[in-house]
């Protein structure tokens, strides 16, 4: 597992990888805590987006996290699907460890623990 932190003004970014390298997350630092997308999860535990956010979803009806302080909206740039040069900026929610951690357990996976680690 390889681990690279690179400062950006208030937030950092680390860099996570698997093992075997097969996993290569940028991670972000903010906070104290990481936050990580829906499908950065996906990624890390080896599952579909539909089954983490699942796992989401009962985190909080189960009331284990409070929503208001576990979720985060980041801008993200992604390039536009219609217009080749140009990027476009949406909303993003991400979750702080403490939801990652609770998806982990849910989920069991072998890479969620080694992430935890």
């Amino acid at each position: 597992m390889k681990n690279e932190v690179i400062e950006n003004n208030k937030s950092e970014l680390i860099i996570y990888e698997s093992k075997d390298g097969s996993i290569k997350l940028d991670v972000n630092l903010e906070d104290e805590t990481v936050w990580l997308s829906l499908e950065q999860m996906a990624k890390l535990f080896g599952r579909d987006k539909s089954v983490i956010s699942r796992h989401i979803k009962n985190v909080f009806i189960e009331e284990e996290l409070d929503r208001n302080m576990v979720v985060a909206k980041f801008a993200t740039t992604t390039k536009h699907g219609a217009i080749k040069s140009k990027n476009q900026t949406h909303l993003v929610d991400y979750y702080n460890l403490d939801v990652v951690i609770s998806v982990g357990y849910r989920v069991k996976s072998l890479e969620g623990v080694r992430f935890r680690k």
